[in-house]
């Protein structure tokens, strides 16, 4: 287990800040990203949030996976390094 996370499917208007205080009740929220166009700087419609233990990681995605967030389907699992 890794205590980073990929979220996907977050709707468009969720930034940083309220992406993590959508996860902060799982606990302690190290970082919480939402990956933006570079050019247009609109968000991509994912992001990450990193937890201080990888306990507080799983108990994210057992509670948010294929939970609905503003009319949207999200989907939470452990993040995979990038290239795999």
């Amino acid at each position: 287990m890794q205590n980073k996370l990929f979220v996907g499917g977050l709707p468009w208007a969720v930034d940083d800040a309220q992406l993590e205080e959508i996860f902060t009740p799982y606990g302690e929220v190290t970082s919480a990203r939402v990956v933006t166009d570079k050019f247009t700087g609109k968000s991509r419609g994912f992001g990450f949030v990193e937890f201080a233990t990888d306990e507080q990681a799983q108990a994210a995605v057992d509670a948010m996976d294929g939970t609905e967030l503003s009319g949207r389907t999200i989907n939470v699992n452990v993040a995979r390094p990038k290239g795999e």
